[in-house]
């Protein structure tokens, strides 16, 4: 049974075969491979999140990415929180064009993230009913004194946009 090592410690998803001649799918809860569960794929492990970072989920719905979420979790080794009792390292932040304003929904993100956190806006791909316009999610991060950094494919349905405060200090 072969891995992928995506960095030292973290190992991505694979198909393997058993002593018995079976296939049997394999991945990993933190950095230990376990037999049988959906593994964290390439756009989870894109995302840097590690094991015991604490992850708030907001504007979660029946249509978010079941299994994605599920990779998350496993990311982190933890289950998402949805009411933070203190800071969290990161915010998953589902949110549509019926959703209203992004800014307004990046400004409530804020509320509980620390101050080295950064959200991850999960959005619609083009095409897919409540797509949200890149031009939006730009000036939502502004209206929220907010930057853009990074998107990551996150399934079939979703992209991952990573929003960050400003660096400060700068020269």
């Amino acid at each position: 049974m072969g891995w992928i090592l995506a960095r030292p410690g973290v190992f991505l998803a694979r198909l393997g075969v058993t002593s018995d001649g079976t296939s049997q799918e394999v991945s990993t809860v933190g950095s230990t491979p376990v037999p049988g569960k959906s593994g964290a794929g390439p756009s989870v492990v894109s995302m840097g999140l590690q094991p015991g970072q604490v992850v708030q989920e907001l504007g979660w719905d029946s249509d978010v990415d079941e299994d994605f979420r599920e990779a998350l979790m496993d990311a982190v080794d933890a289950d998402l929180v949805e009411e933070a009792i203190e800071a969290v390292d990161a915010v998953l932040l589902w949110w549509r064009s019926d959703d209203g304003d992004v800014g307004d929904g990046l400004m409530d993100s804020l509320r509980d993230l620390s101050s080295t956190g950064h959200i991850w806006l999960m959005t619609p791909k083009v095409g897919r009913a409540g797509y949200v316009d890149a031009a939006d999610i730009n000036e939502g991060a502004v209206t929220a004194g907010l930057v853009v950094a990074s998107p990551v494919p996150a399934s079939a349905d979703w992209q991952a946009v990573k929003i960050v405060r400003p660096r400060t200090g700068r020269r």
